[in-house]
């Protein structure tokens, strides 16, 4: 590696690397220190630019002092600015490769992660707990479910003092990741031409983009459509059999599940899918409700036929705006799964370019789909994903950053300062991560009620037994809330039709909509209340709604909030 320039060996020999601010003496960390020299280049988003590293890692438990060699890595990257939103912070992300004297990228281990050379410098700077990537990265690998590996460092640029960041994996196929068959330009045929796939949803910016768009809308009468991009093979490496071959797997398992029989357990998506995949997928969004959830970051492999031939869904991918940290899309609330915003709220779907799957939608109405979630959720609740457990998680990592948080927060900051998106501003740390535990305890709350009534169901949906009536989520709720009811078969057991009524009232009794008034089948149904369309224009304030079917009358209370 080439060696500092004067200056920057001056600063290393006293011990001091300063912010601009001048106000942060940095000479040691309990965590590995990372050392980019650029040469004077700027680091842009593309393309990289060759720059020095150093990392200086003594050891688990050790200290690493900014005047210790760099006994970890001493070499040669290519760096570039990573990132969609958040490059609009002041705190930049990058991607990094590490490259041999000539440029060409060399297999290396860094701080214990299994030989690569892409890597990821997170930059949290949204996310003022620091750890939300972390956490759900980690619960993932602890059910069993390959996410990024991380460590948290201290990063410092052209000797300036940059704050905390985290070294991530990328999503790559290899055995210690995303381990799928290894696909080249001959595999054209047979066999070989099955897998192994990854790809994923995502907007189509930055870099080299191929892919293809699914035949079907996301909702009906959609105008957007999913668009699915090759991930590996690289765009740039896939040839056209293979593209072919995925592209029509893919279609061939929507066409399945946009037919009536789409949930029928011999004939239907199961023969597509591993469902135990994407019930954990399902949960792992679910449990922190990641607003990109399905949509954006969302990775999909298939593997050799020969060694397994469905569909999994993963790796999780992106999870700053997760956990309560998101002002929009209902994200930051406590009740309600993201899925069902993200499929059902008009708005959403009428504006929003990025869209659900359409067969997310319909895997969730499929009762023994649902069913397995709530056997899996009831499995982890128990163990993995009980409170005990995920605190010590937080309270590990919190810990581990008492020392490091304190000098990033006075280079960036962002504590008691709204950063989009946050739904939460904390005046401390300590704020953050109360308030970050007192979400995950509500939200699970809300998911272990939601789930219970679950467990143990074996009839199919045109099978329920008792009329309900949920709480409207969100509640309290601007500008549209979902309403929830379930019609049962009656004792006859050849599923009549009913007569349903479902009306809002406001606080003296007075009728303000009809929601539904109608006949229906048996069956679980979901009906969106918006206060503010049409003719009507309601007030801020409590509002009551009743469901009447056959002798069943129910009423609930929702807050209306402008």
């Amino acid at each position: 590696m080439k060696k500092f320039n004067f200056i920057i060996l001056c600063l290393l020999l006293i011990c001091v690397v300063r912010a601009q601010t001048d106000s942060i003496v940095f000479t040691s960390s309990n965590l590995p220190i990372f050392v980019i020299d650029t040469h004077g280049q700027v680091i842009v988003n593309e393309p990289k630019i060759e720059v020095d590293l150093g990392i200086i890692y003594n050891g688990e438990g050790v200290r690493n002092n900014i005047t210790d060699p760099f006994n970890h890595y001493d070499g040669r990257i290519g760096i570039e600015i990573r990132g969609s939103s958040s490059q609009m912070f002041p705190k930049k992300q990058y991607g990094f490769e590490t490259i041999d004297s000539s440029g060409e990228e060399i297999d290396i281990s860094l701080l214990g992660f299994p030989e690569e050379s892409d890597w990821i410098l997170f930059a949290p700077y949204n996310d003022k707990s620091l750890i939300r990537d972390a956490i759900a990265y980690k619960l993932s690998n602890n059910i069993g479910r390959y996410a990024s590996r991380s460590k948290f460092c201290e990063l410092v640029l052209n000797g300036e003092y940059m704050g905390v960041f985290v070294l991530f994996e990328k999503i790559k196929r290899d055995k210690n990741r995303v381990d799928v068959t290894k696909l080249t330009e001959t595999d054209t045929t047979g066999d070989a031409l099955t897998g192994g796939y990854i790809f994923k949803i995502d907007k189509d910016e930055g870099g080299i983009n191929d892919g293809w768009l699914s035949i079907y809308p996301p909702y009906l009468n959609g105008w957007q459509r999913i668009y699915y991009m090759y991930h590996f093979p690289k765009p740039e490496d896939i040839v056209e059999p293979q593209k072919n071959y995925i592209q029509s797997f893919v279609d061939s398992f929507e066409t399945k599940m946009h037919n009536p029989d789409f949930a029928n357990t011999l004939t239907g998506y199961v023969n597509f899918i591993d469902i135990n995949s994407f019930v954990d997928y399902f949960i792992l969004n679910e449990l922190n409700k990641n607003v990109d959830a399905y949509r954006l970051s969302a990775f999909l492999y298939k593997d050799r036929d020969s060694k397994e031939r469905k569909l999994k869904a993963g790796p999780i991918w992106d999870f700053n705006h997760a956990f309560g940290n998101c002002d929009y899309y209902n994200a930051s609330f406590v009740e309600g799964w993201q899925l069902d915003y993200a499929t059902y709220n008009t708005t959403f779907l009428h504006s929003d370019n990025w869209q659900v799957p359409f067969w997310w939608k319909k895997l969730f109405s499929d009762i023994n789909f649902k069913k397995k979630i709530a056997l899996r959720w009831q499995e982890l609740r128990t163990n993995e994903f009980s409170n005990a457990n995920i605190f010590s998680i937080i309270d590990s990592l919190t810990t581990l950053l008492d020392e490091s948080r304190v000098r990033n927060f006075i280079k960036w900051p962002v504590l008691g300062v709204y950063v989009w998106p946050n739904a939460y501003i904390g005046q401390t740390y300590s704020d953050e991560i109360n308030y970050l535990k007192n979400w995950i305890t509500n939200h699970f709350n809300w998911i272990d009620e939601e789930l219970g009534s679950f467990v143990g169901i074996d009839e199919p949906q045109n099978s329920l037994l008792n009329f309900s009536l949920s709480q409207n989520y969100p509640n309290p709720f601007n500008p549209t809330t979902t309403i929830k009811y379930s019609i049962p078969n009656v004792e006859t057991g050849h599923a009549p039709s009913l007569q349903v009524t479902l009306k809002v009232y406001d606080v003296l009794g007075k009728e303000v909509a009809t929601l539904v008034n109608e006949e229906k089948q048996p069956g679980i149904y979901e009906v969106e209340f918006n206060p503010v369309s049409g003719i009507r224009n309601l007030a801020s304030g409590i509002y009551y709604y009743r469901l009447k079917a056959s002798n069943f009358i129910q009423t609930k209370k929702m807050i209306l909030l402008k």
